[in-house]
This record gives structure tokens, sequence and C-alpha cells, in this order.
């Protein structure tokens, strides 16, 4: 064994994952290269390493760490490097440099003990001394907390979230009650923390632990889309996963409902187990729907058929029986709903409803359930779209939204677009802010996927026959000149697509027959590298150029068709290496998880603008908004240049190509495909099998969801007693 001490000069590769890093450090006489695993480092970081020096065949002579600690740098020049890190927050090489120039070799005693002094060096006011003294703090803290979790393989990132939402504090709950965590850290699922506890000494029947499984079980049932979870099923996972006796879950089921972890109804002789809030927001959302259908608002001063005659002369436009219907009732109920497939004429009565809304001087809002949704429909109304969560003024910091029962929204009318994307717990919220004077227009596709979150609200809510449903199904002529357009209603109805005339240069739709899986990910990458772009004008690496897939998995999943797009649409720059991945300089990405602070939601698209390789940093480009992203925080982010289905819902793109094999046959679906070919507005691609494509177009039946809006809502309106009973 031989002991090292220095300073880390460069960071070569990390995974946050597991800590594992490579980084060069340079002590009095060498530079050497390390591995091992680590926290979070930055160059200028001094660090003690005992370990043993190895040849590796592929990389060379290298030092393998077996233990290290921190230190603090001891020469003038490592303290300002250390400080210009990037490691204190509030401090640059600017600032460093004037830092060490005022005291020297005294630096680290003067942040130590008279920290006060710093307000002598030029830049640093109140505010920025106590951003510096507070990293100065933290750096020390969380050091200690990362050490002591790698000592029971935890990763370095979630060390990072659990100290950001503990502080100070995170070492007593960790000791206490390390299922705590399930609860309150978006990453650290049962598995982890079950993992710290049963290390910590705790007994593997305990009570809390079977709690804490129950609650984990229910939020992956969440995940899934249910609203609730069946007790049965629940009660034999606890058995089976844990090991232990029904009695012991007996027993953790009784103490949860006691406490009101748990709210649990009996449905027809079956049992049914929410978390609480799912359970209220279900109850609430049946009451205020059923009482906003049962209202009859203000009628209009104006005759409807005489303002809808004057949009026409406006526009130059004949609407629709059907379309003339839903501005009408937009007008005389207090709840519509507004569905139909794409080419239906959706959008045109939306800017019809705005016009006359405006004309009769009634404030109108305009929402959408993502960025690009609500983007979209700012486009096509002229006026200003907000996402739910902006239009709600949801608050990062306090976790709540603003806008609610005691200060609801200003206006008479809101729309809502893009609605089968909203899930039940967004909808209890929406609801809660709608003052009784304003009417809800509820726009959406109902044979598109259900929300990516719990419930089936859209099709619950037309369903239950309670609010009045406007269905658009006529296609309109310039739409019917699409066959993207045709052959999604032909989809709609379970029949046979129409395809082009053999090479016509000028369709928006086409299909590729190819039954081998290496042929169809060979020609994928041939059209987004070349094809496509000449066909529209646009750059390979455009967001406008999207591949949409079924599965994760197979050389035509996401995961592989994002390492080889990137390969060949984006090689050879200089990039950042997240273990497995790498991210580069004009690569397209995802956000997989809702970021309220930086008003970044799951399934949002950006390009890559900047990377920081020494520091691990990205700045990534959303529509037009720069954002920046710490070591930490890299893992919320994905490449893009294939996404599922789901995370595609609720988008729009010039072009996407799809691959459909039989490989793919558990995600063979009519509303997946359907959503998929939707997605497109200038050119849809089909690459596979003409048996896969027959199997998605002919299974018609519907993902259940453990859900009972319909019933709630038919309940309220039929005055019938519930067939439920509530513990």
């Amino acid at each position: 064994m031989e002991c090292l001490e220095g300073t880390v000069e460069q960071i070569i590769f990390y995974n946050p994952e597991n800590g594992y890093t490579v980084f060069k450090i340079k002590t009095e006489s060498e530079e050497v290269t390390v591995v091992g695993n680590f926290p979070p480092l930055s160059p200028g970081e001094c660090l003690k390493l005992t370990g043993r020096r190895e040849k590796n065949a592929r990389f060379g002579h290298q030092f393998q760490m077996k233990s290290f600690s921190l230190t603090l740098p001891s020469s003038v020049r490592g303290v300002e490097r250390f400080l210009a890190s990037g490691l204190i927050r509030g401090v640059g090489p600017v600032l460093a440099r004037r830092i060490v120039k005022k005291f020297g070799d005294r630096t680290v005693g003067i942040l130590n003990e008279s920290p006060e002094k710093l307000k002598e060096v030029e830049g640093i006011g109140q505010k920025k001394f106590s951003e510096i003294l507070k990293s100065w703090e933290e750096h020390k803290e969380i050091r200690d907390l990362i050490i002591f979790l790698q000592a029971h393989s935890i990763s370095t990132t979630l060390a990072y979230k659990i100290y950001r939402t503990y502080g100070q504090a995170a070492f007593e709950v960790l000791r206490r009650n390390p299922y705590q965590l399930c609860l309150d850290i978006w990453g650290v699922g049962f598995k982890t923390a079950d993992q710290i506890a049963l290390k910590l000494g705790l007994p593997a029947d305990s009570p809390e632990r079977v709690k804490a499984f129950i609650l984990y079980l229910l939020e992956k049932d969440n995940e899934q889309g249910h609203v609730f979870s069946v007790e049965a099923e629940i009660e034999e996972k606890c058995c089976q996963e844990l090991g232990i006796e029904p009695e012991k879950v007996a027993g953790a089921l009784s103490g949860l409902l006691e406490k009101g972890a748990l709210v649990k109804e009996v449905v027809n002789g079956q049992a049914a187990l929410y978390l609480p809030f799912f359970h209220q927001a279900q109850e609430e959302v049946a009451g205020i729907i059923s009482r906003m259908a049962a209202e009859t608002p203000a009628a209009p001063d104006f005759a409807p058929e005489a303002r809808i005659a004057e949009v026409e002369r406006k526009s130059g436009l004949a609407f629709s029986d059907q379309q003339k219907k839903a501005i009408v009732s937009s007008l005389r109920r207090k709840i519509i709903i507004i569905t139909g497939g794409p080419g239906t004429g959706k959008t045109t009565i939306v800017r019809a409803m705005v016009e006359i809304f405006e004309s009769w001087q009634k404030r109108i809002l305009l929402a959408a359930p993502t960025g690009r949704a609500a983007k979209r429909l700012a486009e096509t109304t002229g006026r200003e779209a907000k996402t739910i969560h902006r239009l709600l003024e949801f608050q990062p910091k306090e976790g709540r939204f603003k806008r609610g029962p005691g200060h609801p929204l200003r206006g008479e009318a809101l729309i809502v677009d893009e609605v089968s994307m909203v899930d039940l717990p967004l909808m209890y919220h929406l609801l809660r802010a709608v003052p009784p004077e304003m009417r809800l227009i509820l726009v959406g596709d109902k044979d598109q996927l259900p929300p990516v979150g719990p419930g089936n609200l859209l099709r619950d809510l037309i369903d239950s026959g309670a609010v009045e449903v406007i269905r658009l199904d006529e296609i309109f002529r310039q739409a019917k000149e699409s066959l993207i357009v045709v052959n999604a209603h032909r989809v709609q109805h379970g029949q046979p697509l129409i395809y082009p005339r053999r090479n016509d240069p000028e369709s928006d739709f086409y299909f590729f027959h190819q039954e081998d899986e290496q042929k169809v990910f060979e020609l994928i990458r041939r059209l987004c590298q070349h094809n496509i772009p000449r066909r529209l004008n646009l750059s390979p690496l455009s967001t406008q150029i999207q591949v949409i897939t079924p599965m994760y998995r197979g050389l035509a999943g996401v995961d592989n068709l994002n390492l080889e797009l990137q390969k060949v649409l984006n090689p050879g720059t200089a990039g950042l290496k997240i273990g497995q991945k790498e991210f580069r300089v004009r690569d397209k990405v995802m956000q997989i998880r809702n970021d309220y602070d930086k008003e970044v939601f799951n399934g949002d698209l950006g390009t890559v603008v900047q990377v920081d390789p020494e520091r691990f940093r990205l700045l990534v480009e959303f529509d037009g908004r720069l954002i920046s992203y710490e070591k930490d925080e890299l893992t919320d982010l994905v490449l893009a240049y294939a996404i599922s289905v789901h995370k595609a819902q609720g988008n729009e793109y010039q072009a996407v190509v799809m691959p459909l094999l039989t490989q793919h046959y558990i995600m063979l679906q009519r509303n997946l495909f359907y959503t998929a070919l939707t997605r497109a507005r200038k050119l849809s691609v089909i690459i596979g099998s003409y048996r896969a494509l027959h199997i998605a177009v002919k299974n018609d039946k519907p993902v259940q969801r453990n859900c009972r809006l319909k019933e709630k809502i038919l309940e309220i309106i039929g005055g019938r007693e519930p067939t439920w009973r509530l513990f």
C-alpha cells in the first residue's frame, strides 16, 4: 500500500450513479491518474489517498484508491485554485484571487475562524458574504454525509439530494427512520432506503419496514396510472417479497389506516387502498364536475348564431354543424368537452371562441399541460397561453399552487387544450382554482394515450355522460389531402391504412416494409442523417425531426437508437461523460422529471449549448430559455434523438420516424400507434412489418387503470347511495 497527497488537476470520467471517478492528481513530485469511487470532486481539491499502483492493459499506469480523506490545501496557490473551483458558491476565479491576495496563507483560517473579515475584500457585500459562508459550511457537512453513505453503497448523487432535503438533520433522519427518504426525495425508492435501513440494523420484519413497503407499492401503482391499489394484491406482494407472515402485513395496514396514511374503500366486496391525496382528489373532482355540469351560467346578451356568422364572414371560413354546436355550447354551458382527431377543426373553433368571448368583453384564459402545447396554442390563437402550472402559479419552494379556493383565477372562461394529457391530481388543482363565474372548455383527443400520471380523466368524464361532449368527426377538405390525417382516422376505426403511390415524392406518409430489426435500425439512421433533413430542409440535429419508438430495449429501442444516432448525427465533439452516456454540445436532450424550480417538466426537449467537463455542468436551451444543470442534476436529463411514445404525447414535430416490429408486441396498441402517428405535421415514416401494423391497429383493448371517477360522478348525479364503504 502507498500513500499519496496532492491536488485534483483534471476530472477525466465520473459516474454519478456509483461515484466511480477517474482523475489526475498532482503531488509535489508527479502527476498520477487515480481511479476509485469518490464523492463529486472538483479541480483544486486536496486529497490524501491510500492504495496501490497498477498497470491497466488498456489505460496504462493507474493508482487504485482503497481509502481517502479530504484535506484543505496548504499552499497559497492551492487555496486559490480550491476557491476558484466552483465548489464554494459565489466565488469564481476573480474573487478567489482577490481573497488570497488579501489574506495569503491565512485564508483557510479566516474562513474557519473569522469569516466576517471577508467583507474587507472588494466585491463581497452582505449578500455575497452570506452565500460564501453558507456554502463553506455545507462543504464540510456534505463531505461527512457522503462518506457515511458511501460506506452503505449509496451513490453520491443521492447523497446530495438527501443533504439538500434535510440539511444538518440528515444523519438524524437516516438513523431514526431511513424509510422517510422514500416519501421525501424523488429518486429514492424503497429498495435504496431499505438497503440503508438493513445495514443500520433495522429488523427485516420491522413494522416500519412493512409500512414503508406498502406505501412504496401504492406509489408504484400511482406511477403506473392507478388512482388506488387492490388490498389483496398489496398483501400478497408484501408476503412474497418481504418474506413475512400475513399477520405482519395486516398489522402494518391497520397502523397506516389509524394514522391516516391510507384510505380504504370497499367496492362491491373488493377493498381499495388510496394514498389520502388521491382519494381526496377523486372525491373533489367528481363533486366539482357534477356541480358545474348541473349549473347554467348567465346567457349571452346576443344571438350566438349571429356572432358565429360574423366570425365566418371575417375569417372566410364555413363552420360545420358540430363546430357551431361547440361554439354555442361554450357560451351556454358551464363546462363542455370538445374532442376530435387531427384535421377536424379543433384549433379553428378555439380561435373563434376566443374572438367571440372577447367581443362579449369577457376575459378568456388559455392553458395546456406542457410548455410546447401551450406555445402551440398561443401561436394558433395569437393570445397568451400558459402551462397549467404557470396559470396556477406554482410555488416551488413551498410545493403548492398559489391559485386555489382562496385565490381563484380571474376570468369568465378557461380553455384547456390537450386535456387527454391532464391527470387526476392536476385537474384537482385546476378545478379548485376555477371561480363560480368561469366557464370551462376542455379540448382534447379521446383516442390518444391516457396521461402519464394517475387516472384516465378525459375518458372517464366522457363515459360518465355528465358533461356535454361535442365530437368533431368531419375531416376538412385541406386535411383530407394529408395521408397522416386520413390514416389517423382509419386507425381510430380499426381500418387498414392507405399507402401512397409508389415512390410518391409529395406524400406526407410512408410505410417501409422491413422485418429484420438490424435493417430497420440502419434505415432509421439513414433517414435521420440524410433523407428527411434534405426533404424538409432541416438540420439532422433539429428538434423537429423525432424518432418515436414503442420500446426501450433492442436495436430499434430508445436506448440503442440514442447512442447510435448521437454517433452519426453529432460525432466527435468533446463531451461530458456520465456513466455510460455522454452529453455533447448540440445534443438533443429531454428532461425526465418535473423540476418546478427550473420550470422544466417531464418530456420537455432541449439542446445542449455548453459543456463544462471540469465542473460537470451543462447549459441546455429549452424553447429559448437557458437552463444550467449541476453535476447532481444530470440524472434528470437523457438523450432525445429517440423517445418513447408516452414522452412524445402533447408534442408535435415536422417529421416523425417510428419502428414497428412484432418484437414490440406488448406495446402494439391502437391508441399508442395513433398517438405516435398524429405527432407528425409534415412527414410520418413507419418502418416495420405488416403483421405488427395490423396488430397495433386492431388491438383496441384499453389499458385498465384503477380509478373510480366515472362511478363517483354517476353516484352524485344519480343521487344514489354510494356502492362503497369508507374505512
